[in-house]
């Protein structure tokens, strides 16, 4: 698969926290529709994931740009494991349909060869058919399965896309 021309996919730092904050934000409220999360009295949504992936060993956070704009972003976890999970993805609306998301992953993954997972939510439609698209092309062998959040009995089950990539 071709990489659009104009998507770059910058490994982040704390110089672009502004703009993956201003990302984290709005991913967060999308996935507020599938999850029932709020934000803080602040206003804000946790943002853990997006602070370990700047900082924490085994842990990095990728930009996605199209030209100038910030589109999407990529928090990746456990790539100092045996099997590497993509912890967090978006990409925005008017980015989207546009194979920007699965160029990006395609890109990521093949930078860390080796066992990959990703969660997300049967609800949010979109994203299911996105995930299973996707790693069914990168690994015909690909498994998929349910497992309960842990800690969060309530919410509905995680689904696991797990694929292998050389």
């Amino acid at each position: 698969m071709s990489t659009p021309t104009s998507l770059t996919i910058t490994t982040a730092n704390e110089r672009h926290r502004p703009q993956l904050e201003q990302l984290w934000t709005m991913f967060r409220h999308e996935m507020s529709a599938f999850t029932g999360a709020l934000p803080d009295e602040r206003g804000r949504f946790r943002q853990e994931r997006l602070d370990a992936g700047l900082a924490a060993p085994g842990w990095s956070v990728h930009l996605f740009h199209l030209g100038p704009h910030p589109v999407g972003f990529a928090v990746l976890r456990g790539l100092d494991e045996e099997e590497h999970v993509i912890s967090s993805f978006f990409i925005a609306h008017g980015a989207r349909r546009a194979r920007i998301g699965r160029a990006a992953v395609t890109e990521l993954t093949a930078a860390y060869p080796g066992r990959w997972a990703v969660a997300y939510q049967d609800r949010n439609e979109v994203a299911a058919k996105f995930w299973r698209r996707v790693a069914t092309e990168l690994d015909q062998s690909c498994t998929f399965e349910h497992h309960v959040v842990p800690g969060q009995p309530e919410l509905p089950a995680d689904s696991w896309a797990r694929f292998r990539v050389r």
